[in-house]
């Protein structure tokens, strides 16, 4: 197994979490006095790469105090349920609309499954363990984890979903963003900037919500974003502009799609799956032009496999969220 971890200062560590791909998922730890905090935790799969790190960092399983999931949808915490029985002095933190559905997680897998089928679902993400409710802290708006001495702030950030907190780290000025500050994939930089946009994926996708929660980062006037998809993001202020305003390029692209298909059909009658489609195709084009634009060289295929996944997941959370925003965009 090789080494993937990667240092950043302040005992702040990354890993790739193995998922699908090569820098699609990272795993932060941070390490303070000798305790230790995971922000999210990728799949079953990734347990091995944890406890590699903290081999590598000269730590042992028991050093782990706190698991704290940005959200639960399962690239970001399907490895809950395992690392909490691998790590024994663990804390499961996780936002109160989350905290339920890790203690029995099944209407999870049922949510997840209605997105990739039931075999899909157990390829990607094995089976969800439970994780007794004794071992959960529920972290409500301005809830403080203290690690050693080390406060974490937690914030609630809707707008990718209503169970998503990002966590701030005043000792590094740095917050852990899960998805409320989009992706930023390494093979997008060029000259060391990065292409940033939003996530959208079903089934919780809320804009005005996104962009409030964007400014709420903002306002802490971080140093650095921590993504999950994928690593560390210095300076974010400067980013957001236009992060926002693909979130603004994606909304519009969702409604001139509903409002298409409805005229052919009607609100009543209109199929989710054909709205999807005709968004996903819209979508593809934006952003193949706009990363083009930022200076990727890359061709068509290659876009596809680095961007495919999340092209369709976020035509699904839009195809959704117009039907349930625009039921009378036709009329």
């Amino acid at each position: 197994m090789k080494n993937n971890l990667i240092a950043y200062s302040h005992d702040i560590y990354a890993l790739d979490s193995g998922y699908l791909r090569s820098q699609l998922v990272a795993v932060h730890l941070i390490v303070h006095q000798g305790r230790v905090a995971l922000i999210d935790t990728g799949t079953f799969e990734t347990l091995p790469y944890v406890l590699k790190a903290l081999k590598n960092l000269g730590l042992n399983p028991s050093a782990v105090d706190y698991i704290i999931l940005t959200h639960i949808h399962l690239d970001h915490a399907g490895g809950a349920g395992v690392m909490m029985e691998a790590f024994p002095q663990a804390r499961l933190v996780v936002h109160p609309r989350g905290a339920r559905h890790m203690a029995a997680p099944a209407q999870l897998m049922a949510g997840v499954e209605a997105v990739y089928g039931k075999a899909r679902t157990r390829e990607l993400y094995g089976n969800i363990l439970p994780i007794p409710a004794a071992r959960i802290i529920e972290a409500p708006e301005n809830t403080i984890i203290h690690l050693a001495e080390r406060p974490l702030l937690c914030l609630d950030t809707p707008g990718h979903a209503r169970h998503h907190i990002v966590i701030y780290d005043a000792y590094s000025k740095g917050i852990f963003t899960g998805d409320m500050l989009g992706i930023s994939y390494p093979e997008l930089m060029v000259n060391g900037k990065p292409f940033l946009f939003p996530t959208t994926t079903p089934s919780q996708f809320d804009p005005m919500a996104m962009r409030q929660s964007v400014e709420r980062i903002l306002a802490l006037q971080p140093e650095t974003a921590y993504l999950t998809h994928f690593g560390r993001l210095a300076n974010p202020q400067q980013y957001a502009p236009e992060l926002l305003h693909h979130m603004d390029e994606f909304v519009n692209i969702a409604q001139t799609a509903f409002n298409k298909e409805t005229q052919k059909v009607g609100a009543d009658n209109t199929a989710q799956q054909t709205v999807a489609s005709s968004i996903s195709h819209a979508l593809r084009h934006y952003l193949f032009t706009q990363v083009r634009l930022h200076g990727v060289a890359l061709n068509d295929a290659a876009l596809d496999a680095l961007l495919g996944l999340d092209i369709d997941l976020n035509a699904q959370g839009l195809a959704l969220w117009a039907r349930l925003a625009l039921p009378n965009a036709a009329s």
